[in-house]
């Protein structure tokens, strides 16, 4: 990038502040604008509100006569007390309620929970995914007379163990809606819904029935802005694949266009799904709405769906729950425990990144992350052998891209003398041809020093995606860092601060400061190298290259100490390896190297190719243009002449 193109960047970026901040609306237009919205908002909830209290009337409505008809359907069922019931293996512990007859609560086990780890402390070792205040599912049928809802209902309980219930709603007499729920060995829910003796009560045609499920995600994490980027309601595709719902804008009824078979609500380290057997129909309505910061709570997710249902109670409608973490590993393991024997991709709920990234961690990094892990080491110290490994790994590359720096720094001598009459702007293009000929005489590829660095920015980005979805580094602690998984703080504040917010992450400071040396040291072996015109802009991209770490202190202050720490680490194995290869690489050896080449090469000069081709043709197009227009001048005064 020249100096022109520089400023010609500056220019266009003032111009565009400029006109932003001259055409905004005055403060008394954004007054205006501002009451004129709030009324309109205020209009718009009032005609909500009395669209809903008008529903709640006829339901109160219906449900009273129900209860003064002691004939009418579900009379008995209309009231009650609700009592839990609670199902539990040694991960997971659920709650039912026999007011509606669903799960109210779901409690995972071995996972500390949030208030814990604010606390640093092992001693109440669960998660309280969801409880009734939170979440809320209810089935509701379309019959020809009433809508029935579940969540008006009051069931019986039978069959009751540590692991199944039959809950079942009396309708009338040989009339009852049932769901049977069987819990697996780890965080599985089956449930099994059907009907008996009700066919009559619906039109012949009824082959569905309503979902509509609730979650108010809870804040499990002690970062909330860094959790929220986790925190999304995900769904799969029937005919495969997965997609989500923005993490950080409000979508409210969002349709979904095909069939899904699952729908996820979850944060960043565990979720709440439902799996359907049949498929949830087309046109699901999603919604999510994120929380304010300090609220507890990360977003209000909605699914409204319909599930398959036969009315005649022949075939239930099959539904399987998993609240639980979010472990690449063992949602892989646990959906093979579904039933329904389909591909649900249940492991994409650990995002693992677009598509070549998630190639590089599904099959690199989760396999020696694995191996790493069943060692029984620090957590911290498996980040630093990922990091040695893949240095190992890309070590060759880095060498390619070093020495072919090393080459050109020590040709700079002869570039300067070969390039030394080519001073002026308009000489540019003759002074790269003449560099590019001076690098093919000693057999030198300035573009073979690129290529090799960029291989390396996969991996890099691979493990930002990788790191923050990694369960196995929640609550684990390393040197000062007393959770891996989220920000390690060495001062909090109460109050939020523009680009910074509450808090200095150590982490990410020192991530910043190696930034700042590495982009330091490799500039001055850049410099070496750098000839005529190209040192000058250099010059001007230096501070540039070192507003990068004040950059990314602003992104990575709020994100988890694990990958801050990954990156310092990285950026300290780096700064090693180019010291070690820039005092062990003999420079006079090198060049005495390049010129053996060039002397045997001199009788038998290799044709120009690649970018030196490319620049010798465009440089004759040039010329030629420059030809045709000093004719054309010639002509022109011979005319007036």
């Amino acid at each position: 990038m020249d100096k022109n193109s520089i400023w010609g960047f500056v220019l266009i970026a003032a111009i565009l502040i400029g006109f932003s901040w001259w055409s905004q609306p005055s403060k008394e237009e954004q007054r205006a604008a501002f009451v004129q919205d709030s009324l309109a908002q205020v209009a718009k909830k009032k005609a909500v509100d009395a669209q809903k209290a008008m529903a709640k009337a006829k339901q109160k409505a219906a449900k009273e006569k129900v209860l003064e008809d002691t004939t009418a359907l579900f009379h008995n069922a209309l009231q009650g007390t609700a009592k839990p019931i609670v199902l539990k293996n040694g991960k997971v512990e659920l709650t039912l309620n026999t007011k509606g007859g669903t799960v109210v609560k779901a409690v995972i086990n071995h996972y500390a929970g949030h208030h814990v780890l604010d606390k640093h402390a092992k001693d109440d070792p669960s998660v309280t995914l969801f409880d009734e205040k939170d979440q809320s599912m209810n089935y509701t049928f379309v019959a020809k007379e009433i809508n029935i809802s579940t969540s008006d209902l009051f069931f019986t309980p039978s069959q009751v163990t540590d692991t199944t219930v039959t809950m079942t709603a009396q309708a009338g007499p040989s009339k009852a809606i049932s769901i049977e729920y069987s819990l697996g060995k780890d965080y599985m829910l089956h449930s099994k819904l059907y009907v008996k003796g009700m066919s009559g009560l619906f039109a012949p045609n009824t082959s569905t029935m309503d979902v509509n499920w609730k979650d108010h995600c809870r804040q499990q994490e002690r970062g909330y802005s860094f959790e929220n980027r986790y925190a999304t309601l995900t769904y799969h595709k029937a005919d495969g694949g997965t997609d989500y719902l923005n993490e950080m804008k409000e979508k409210t009824d969002e349709p979904v266009e095909e069939e899904i078979d699952w729908v996820a609500f979850k944060n960043q380290f565990f979720s709440a799904v439902m799996i359907a057997k049949n498929n949830f129909q087309k046109n699901a309505l999603m919604t999510s709405i994120p929380d304010q910061k300090g609220s507890g709570y990360l977003k209000h997710y909605e699914a409204k769906m319909k599930a398959f249902f036969d009315p005649s109670g022949k075939t239930p409608t099959e539904f399987d729950f998993y609240f639980g973490p979010n472990d690449f590993r063992l949602l892989q393991k646990v959906e093979k425990e579904s039933t329904f024997g389909k591909n649900l991709q249940m492991q994409r709920l650990v995002y693992l990144g677009w598509p070549l990234f998630r190639i590089i961690n599904r099959w690199f990094t989760l396999y020696v992350f694995d191996w790493l892990t069943k060692m029984n080491i620090n957590m911290g110290i498996v980040l630093i052998l990922i990091t040695l490994l893949l240095k190992v790994i890309t070590y060759p590359l880095v060498k390619k891209s070093y020495m072919s720096s090393a080459k050109m720094r020590v040709l700079k001598p002869k570039l300067d003398a070969a390039t030394a009459q080519y001073n002026k702007p308009e000489d540019q293009m003759q002074k790269q041809q003449a560099m590019m000929a001076e690098y093919a005489k000693y057999g030198v590829n300035p573009m073979s020093g690129c290529l090799p660095m960029l291989i390396q920015m996969p991996i890099w980005i691979a493990m930002f995606n990788f790191v923050p979805n990694a369960i196995q580094l929640r609550g684990e602690s390393f040197l000062w860092i007393k959770d891996l998984s989220t920000y390690d703080p060495i001062i909090e504040w109460g109050k939020n601060l523009w680009m910074i917010g509450d808090h200095l992450s150590l982490t990410c400071i020192l991530f910043c400061g190696a930034n700042l040396i590495y982009s330091w040291f490799t500039m001055q072996l850049q410099k070496d190298q750098m000839v005529g015109q190209q040192a000058e802009q250099m010059k001007m991209m230096q501070w540039m290259m070192y507003l990068m770490p004040l950059m990314f202190f602003f992104i990575f202050n709020d994100y988890s100490a694990g990958l801050n720490f990954y990156y310092f680490v990285s950026l300290f194995f780096s700064a090693a390896i180019m010291w070690t290869l820039r005092h062990t690489t003999n420079e006079p050896k090198l060049l005495a190297i390049l010129e053996a080449h060039y002397e045997e090469n001199k009788s038998n000069p290799r044709k120009m190719s690649g970018l030196a081709a490319r620049l010798q043709a465009m440089q004759e197009q040039q010329k030629e243009m420059e030809r045709k227009r000093q004719e054309l001048e010639r002509k022109k005064r011979n005319l007036y002449k």
